[in-house]
């Protein structure tokens, strides 16, 4: 159940008989009236024989017949603990019905001595059944009152309670279940508890009498409501400022009138007045705050009459377009197709535009056609950053051969590249049961229609031979999977294993070593690959056993790969994708931050291509070098550079050292360890393993910036120049992604149907993870500040001199 949700039932629909548990009595009985029976028996101990007797009213007036509980008398602790269950019902109860409870001794003979009684309201003043365990302070020599108001009310007065009785009503919300039970500390806060009883009862003198009764809980809260009615009583006009809740049963409901006025308000015969209308300075205003909305964000109904309002004046402005979509009723036949005639005159949407109309959010055809269309405008470099979503984007299509499916079908048709990369995206998703066939369909699509190119058309090669050279790819991957098998039951360390790989290439699968034709690199299709080497082939040291290969190329050259079983590498490939589309636009910007989007391709549910860079961990490093200096020194050695090594490789280090900084803090990537950061030769530092995103991280207190100790080192310390110029470039690139936020949101959101774990778990909550990161609400000024304290936050967690909540990042690292 969420916070803000409230669950409860109607008195009047409980059919049970009111129930409750007098539990016992607290403090000493006053004394006994002396008389002259038992003069002589003056000084002889008392014990008394105590009752209960509990009495119903309804507004006042009894109800029932009083019911007595048994005769206690092993005082000082008098304890009945008896269930008493009355004749009257829940369903039965007023607002104002009270519980009147009188406690009687009968030890000094046929005569009952009145000891004193409490009165009790069984509704509080929010109209909810109270339930669990209520002290109630006896009026002493008096019987518990029924009128109402009453004259003996049992709750403790306000200047009479103590730290006591604030932990008693704590005490009985743990007892309802509101409060977590935690079994040892449980144990110490009650005996706690046990003492501050004691001590209160000494400074009190044990002067006051408290009645212990426990009233019986459901499993949601009561709410009173008389029987036949169906809605709740106002609450009646008081003199305190106090807030009452009231349900109201037509929340959420269809409003007639409430439509009918968006219908005028909205009246299509408005259309020739709504033409030559224009916003005014502060509607104007309000306007382009709603265009600035990140596409995640809802408009809400004041908003989007706003901009239907002013739709004919916003013509002229491409970003409006999209907003001006969202604020159609599109259940209403005539403004839907007002709309769409509208948005065929509209000023042409960019690309990272047209992506936010092919998510969910968006189901008219004639929409996503028109999204399809501006595609149609991006060229192939462009189209194959956005394959991946485009895929992904079918599930949200209205019919199996969508005009989408078509359109990637087509251009695939041009480029054997984009083609090979369709075939994969779509292969994978064949194992989700709801939408096998839909993708199944676009395979089916894409084959038959690349089996009827003529040759001439790419290349050499007529159709037929282009989908066997794709198909050739699979029948690779499954090889491949077999080696890994035949591998992993190989009994020894991973010496004995890789011999066991270069066995089987040389021997039985010697087929592998030379391919009878080229086959196109599932990684990169534009490289043709001839066959495996064995003598560079080898098995990671690791639990799943990844193969190390090298394939020979038709021209002459080498190229390796990592393929891995058992792992699900979508989330990987997914990630890998964002790092080269923001490289990408940092570039564009010209800025270079040497990043290395090294490939990676799912080839199934749990199976896939990695390409393989020359690199070591700086776990490696560090143990064998001590530093990465040290290390950087002995491929760039000069004397006259700074820290012996050359400016280039230096400024290459810091560099890539920025932009993964960045884009490691917008996409939330978790789990960094010195295993899993590696470095080139050439100074380049690039992150590898994507198994937590969006803010997910398996260790505890993860710092805002994934940088260890020793990259700062590396550039001298957080004092000098070249942490600095660090700082320099992470401000730049965060404000150049800032301002393709748009593009990198609708890309995720176009992932939310996906069977990515980080993302299927919750799409929505992991999409505004990543639109928080991007600080929208702050100018680029002020997005530098903010970048910059992120960063002094996150290196002062590396150094000892800082406090705890840092310590703990520092943690983080170990």
């Amino acid at each position: 159940m969420s916070g803000n949700e409230f669950r409860f039932f109607l008195s009047c629909d409980i059919n049970l008989p009111v129930t409750f548990r007098v539990e016992r009595l607290e403090g000493n009985l006053p004394p006994a009236k002396s008389s002259d029976s038992d003069i002589d028996s003056a000084s002889d101990e008392r014990r008394a024989e105590l009752f209960v007797e509990c009495a119903l009213y309804i507004d006042g007036a009894p109800f029932g017949l009083p019911t007595r509980t048994r005769l206690e008398s092993s005082g000082p602790s008098y304890s009945w603990s008896e269930l008493i269950t009355l004749s009257t019902k829940y369903r039965d109860l007023t607002a104002h019905s009270q519980l009147a409870l009188t406690v009687w001794d009968v030890s000094r003979g046929k005569e009952e001595e009145l000891i004193g009684g409490a009165t009790i309201l069984l509704f509080n003043r929010k109209k909810q059944l109270k339930t669990g365990k209520q002290k109630l302070r006896l009026w002493l020599g008096k019987e518990a009152d029924g009128s109402f108001p009453t004259t003996t009310p049992g709750k403790v007065p306000r200047h009479e309670r103590g730290e006591l009785e604030r932990l008693e009503k704590v005490v009985n919300k743990y007892e309802r279940g509101q409060i977590l039970h935690v079994d040892w500390l449980d144990r110490i806060t009650f005996k706690a508890l046990e003492e501050i009883r004691e001590q209160e009862s000494s400074k009190n003198g044990n002067s006051k009498l408290y009645l212990i009764v426990d009233f019986s809980g459901f499993e949601h809260r009561v709410v009173f409501q008389e029987s036949g009615a169906n809605f709740l009583l106002p609450s009646p006009i008081a003199s305190t400022n106090e807030i009452v809740n009231v349900w109201d049963p037509e929340v959420g409901k269809f409003n007639p009138s409430e439509h009918k006025q968006l219908k005028l308000a909205r009246s299509l015969t408005r259309g020739i007045i709504d033409k030559d209308l224009k916003p005014s300075s502060n509607e104007r205003k309000s306007i382009q705050v709603i265009l600035k909305y990140p596409p995640t964000r809802s408009l809400s109904g004041d908003e989007r009459q706003l901009l239907w309002k002013f739709r004919f004046s916003l013509m002229s402005e491409k970003r409006a377009l999209t907003k001006f979509l969202r604020c159609v009723e599109w259940s209403d036949i005539q403004e839907a197709k007002q709309a769409l005639e509208l948005m065929h005159k509209w000023e042409t949407i960019d690309v990272c535009d047209a992506l936010e109309l092919l998510s969910p959010v968006f189901e008219s055809e004639e929409v996503r056609a028109y999204a399809v269309s501006v595609l149609e405008r991006a060229d192939d470099e462009e189209l194959q950053c956005y394959l991946l979503q485009l895929v992904q984007a079918l599930r949200f299509e209205r019919s199996d051969k969508s005009r989408l499916s078509h359109f990637l079908v087509q251009r695939a048709l041009r480029n054997i590249e984009l083609a090979s990369f369709l075939r994969w995206y779509v292969a994978v998703e064949l194992h989700d049961p709801a939408y096998a066939k839909r993708f199944y369909c676009t395979y089916e699509i894409l084959e038959e229609n690349m089996m009827k190119l003529t040759a001439g058309v790419n290349g050499d090669e007529d159709g037929f031979k282009l989908w066997h050279g794709l198909v050739r790819q699979t029948e690779l991957t499954a090889q491949l999977c077999s080696i890994m098998k035949d591998v992993r039951n190989v009994r020894g360390n991973t010496q004995k294993k890789t011999e066991k790989l270069r066995q089987l290439l040389s021997g039985l699968l010697s087929e592998l070593t030379y391919f009878d034709e080229p086959i196109r690199s599932p990684l990169a299709p534009g490289v043709l690959i001839v066959g495996i080497v064995p003598a560079e082939s080898s098995i990671f040291k690791s639990a799943l056993h990844p193969l190390r290969l090298t394939f020979r190329t038709e021209n002459g050259e080498s190229c390796k790969i990592i393929f891995k079983k058992g792992d699900d590498i979508r989330q990987d490939q997914l990630v890998v994708q964002m790092v080269w589309l923001m490289d990408r636009l940092l570039k564009l910007e010209n800025l270079d931050l040497y990043l290395t989007p090294y490939k990676v391709l799912a080839t199934g549910q749990d199976e896939g291509m990695l390409e393989f860079i020359p690199s070591r961990s700086l776990a490696q490093i560090l143990s064998e070098h001590r530093s990465i200096i040290s290390y950087l020194q002995k491929f760039h050695p000069d004397e006259h550079g700074p820290f012996g090594i050359t400016a280039t490789c230096l400024e290459t280090f810091i560099k890539s050292c920025a932009g993964y900084s960045v884009i490691t803090y917008i996409l939330g990537i978790g789990d960094r360890h010195l295993d899993n950061l590696l470095l080139r030769d050439d100074g380049r530092l690039f992150h590898v393993d994507f198994g937590f995103i969006l803010g997910k991280d398996p260790k505890p207190f993860p710092p805002p910036m994934k940088l260890c100790k020793e990259m700062v080192e590396a550039m001298g310390g957080a004092e000098s120049q070249y942490y600095t110029r660090f700082k320099s470039y992470c401000c730049e690139a965060y404000n150049i992604l800032r301002k393709s936020s748009n593009l990198i949101l609708n890309l995720f959101h176009l992932m939310a149907g996906s069977n990515i774990p980080d993302i299927a778990s919750d799409p929505e909550k992991g999409i505004l993870k990543l639109q928080e990161k991007f600080r929208l609400d702050l100018d680029d000024e002020a997005c530098i500040h903010f970048f910059q304290g992120l960063i002094n936050e996150s290196v002062s967690a590396l150094f000892p001199q800082m406090v705890e909540t840092i310590h703990r990042w520092a943690q983080y690292w170990r």
